[in-house]
């Protein structure tokens, strides 16, 4: 049986809200995200595991450092 945090952790990315500050209409243009705002500071993306693998590369040459 699958791991269920190895599963969110490739099926979701959780980042501040500063860091989609100038990206987020590109981010949701190039990727089939869902990005849902979880509270004031954060927001989820959700998407599978290949969309959130490259948004994470593209995140990564936007300068944004995932946890």
């Amino acid at each position: 049986m699958p791991n269920p945090v190895h599963l969110r952790d490739s099926t979701q990315i959780v980042l501040h809200r500063s860091a989609l500050s100038g990206i987020r209409s590109e981010l949701e243009c190039k990727f089939m995200l869902t990005i849902v705002q979880m509270d004031d500071e954060r927001f989820r993306l959700i998407g599978s595991p290949v969309e959130i693998k490259n948004a994470s590369q593209f995140l990564g040459r936007h300068g944004v450092s995932l946890p």
